[in-house]
């Protein structure tokens, strides 16, 4: 595994991880809220976000329009369904989601939940480190590089690896303060 590579895959990992925070509510609306919620639509699976327009008209409320209304019913029973906590609210046109201020509880199960999304983000960069060093010793054993070579290659990996897990404290840090903040 090249250098270049394993720092490409660590910078997706960083990336999934800054997905998964985006999922977790903050007590402001924010539309990613919504992004692992799949619809009924024609018995297919369907993301939302491909079958409506979802904005933010206040900090408490996210609208989603749909573009054809005859699925409002699916939408609103995918949200009901989901692990996202709100109601839905239906009016004909629109589904509204009011966003409810958190509670301290809930503000701590929040927190427990992006560190537990930090980790497995830290696990994944571990596991591609693993990998790149299991290659370059594979490379070392057939000859193809020397001793010090290895060594200053395995030393490389190390410092990438430390630089994209300190990129995930940051994330935690800051999505933590997020959620934290009244």
């Amino acid at each position: 595994m090249k250098l270049a590579e394993a720092e490409s895959k660590m910078q997706k990992a960083v990336e999934s991880t800054q997905h998964a925070f985006n999922t977790i509510r903050t007590g402001r609306a924010n539309a990613s809220l919504l992004d692992k919620v799949t619809v009924d639509y024609y018995g297919a699976q369907t993301p939302l976000k491909s079958l409506a327009n979802i904005n933010t008209p206040d900090a408490t409320t996210i609208a989603i329009q749909p573009y054809d209304r005859s699925i409002l019913n699916s939408i609103e029973k995918a949200i009901s369904m989901s692990d996202i906590g709100l109601t839905p609210n239906n009016d004909g046109s629109t589904i509204r989601l009011n966003i409810p201020p958190l509670t301290s509880d809930r503000r701590k199960e929040f927190v427990k939940v992006a560190a537990k999304y930090a980790e497995e983000g830290k696990v994944s960069v571990r596991n591609i480190r693993r990998d790149a060093v299991d290659s370059i010793r594979k490379e070392e054993k057939s000859g193809d590089i020397s001793e010090d070579e290895a060594k200053d290659r395995q030393d490389k990996i190390q410092k990438l690896t430390d630089k994209y897990i300190n990129k995930i404290d940051a994330l935690l840090a800051e999505k933590e303060k997020d959620i934290t903040t009244v």
